[in-house]
């Protein structure tokens, strides 16, 4: 299955890639600024991480905003991808109380599809200074940390989901078993 790892300037993007390629997928790191029509090839999306704050910097997004607008496809949406897709679908996200570099304790309170099978706490890597602070609408919050509310969220109809922390990590736990997740949901919206 074709999927295109967005490119938004992520240290990771490249392990995004490069999971998702050992899952059995032809994934494809692809610029932001990628005309959304040369997208219609694939059939999900990752939004990278990235650099960029939300509030002051989301131009370095690229196309972010018509591909969110386009969407045909599942979408994870990692790190600021996460970040924008919140802001996008009229949630909010800004500067984090409290910025978490490294390793930090998730627990989960909703499985969804994109946290089936998964412990009820995980340990993960994270590198963000800002964070989803409004929910938007139609999203359910299904992990948190001590530091930050919105570690991962999912839409309760459409196929969109966001990480705060990085799966692709090494150090991630279960972060290959999130990714199997949003290609199985892939592959259903896809049939």
């Amino acid at each position: 299955m074709p999927i295109a790892v967005v490119d938004n300037g992520g240290q990771w993007t490249h392990r995004e890639w490069r999971v998702l390629n050992y899952l059995g997928c032809d994934a494809e790191i692809v610029p932001n600024t990628t005309s959304p029509s040369e997208l219609e090839r694939f059939r999900a999306l990752v939004l990278s991480g990235g650099a960029p704050r939300i509030e002051s910097e989301s131009e370095a997004l690229g196309l972010t905003a018509e591909y969110l607008d386009a969407a045909r496809w599942p979408i994870l949406g990692i790190c600021v991808g996460h970040q924008y897709m919140a802001t996008h679908y009229g949630g909010a996200a800004g500067p984090a109380k409290v910025p978490e570099f490294g390793s930090a304790r998730v627990t989960v309170a909703e499985r969804g599809w994109l946290m089936e099978g998964l412990p009820n706490e995980l340990t993960v890597w994270e590198s963000h200074n800002d964070e989803v602070t409004r929910l938007p609408d139609g999203f359910d919050i299904l992990a948190s940390s001590d530091d930050c509310v919105v570690q991962a969220m999912q839409h309760r109809k459409l196929p969109y989901a966001g990480v705060q922390y990085h799966p692709e990590v090494e150090h991630t736990e279960y972060g290959a078993e999130l990714f199997h997740n949003f290609l199985n949901k892939a592959l259903k919206w896809n049939e």
